[in-house]
């Protein structure tokens, strides 16, 4: 049987591979990705994939040619293979509607946000910040897919206890943060996330995560401002016929 050659391409990953461990292939800095062929055509429109809000996981999972625990990847280093999976199944034009007007982006152009080296030991997802209205020093971590999944499911788990309860914000909180003055045991950071922990600081926290974090610059100026604004990651991104 005749073997057809598929094309891929390397990505590199916001983090340069430099927050996993040695033995991890995304120590490596880059994923080799194919381009998107019929199947994952199907993945995209499987009605149950979308449903259940696994189809953008289902896609990459199929996409992605090196040899990675899917579970591992940063929350960044997964948006940049997303976007680089949107340039090769559909092109790198993206066009989207903001406050009711029509705008392109062109998404070749988009920018990894760099890494800090000097703000965490090696090979080590953990970052020091004290905060500033209490002082208390605590560490912390910047999430991955399966950190995401988990919060999701806690989520999912206490709405069904009491469907008008919405703590997305503490429950990620108490994923990211793994010690408070040196304490590492979780049910304390819990307890610190849910009674101690202040407004200011947990806004200055999120802050600083968002700041450092190695991510895609998902950003663009809208005609006539001066500041940049999130791109909407909306239907039309992996469907552009709607």
């Amino acid at each position: 049987m005749s073997e057809f050659k598929l094309p891929t391409e390397t990505i590199e990953l916001p983090s340069k591979g430099l927050l996993y461990p040695e033995d991890s292939e995304l120590a490596k800095g880059t994923v080799e990705i194919k381009y998107m062929t019929a199947k994952e055509e199907d993945i995209l429109t499987n009605q149950s994939y979308i449903k259940n809000g696994t189809v953008l996981d289902k896609l990459l999972k199929s996409v992605i040619v090196s040899k990675i625990n899917f579970d591992d990847l940063l929350i960044g280093d997964k948006n940049a293979i997303m976007i680089a999976a949107r340039i090769l199944g559909y092109g790198s034009e993206y066009t989207f509607e903001y406050n009711g007007e029509s705008h392109t982006v062109d998404l070749s152009q988009i920018e990894n946000k760099s890494l800090n080296e000097e703000l965490f030991a090696p090979r080590v997802n953990e970052f020091t910040f004290t905060l500033p209205k209490s002082k208390n020093t605590l560490t912390f971590k910047l999430l991955t897919h399966k950190d995401e999944q988990d919060i999701n499911r806690e989520l999912e788990g206490l709405k069904k206890i009491n469907k008008d309860s919405s703590p997305e914000l503490s429950t990620r909180l108490k994923y990211i943060i793994t010690s408070v003055e040196g304490n590492r045991d979780k049910k304390d950071i819990r307890n610190f996330v849910d009674n101690y922990l202040l407004a200011q600081d947990s806004r200055a926290l999120r802050e600083y995560i968002r700041e450092i974090q190695p991510d895609v610059d998902l950003t663009f100026f809208p005609d006539g401002n001066s500041e940049r604004v999130g791109i909407p990651i909306g239907v039309s991104f992996f469907w552009p016929e709607f």
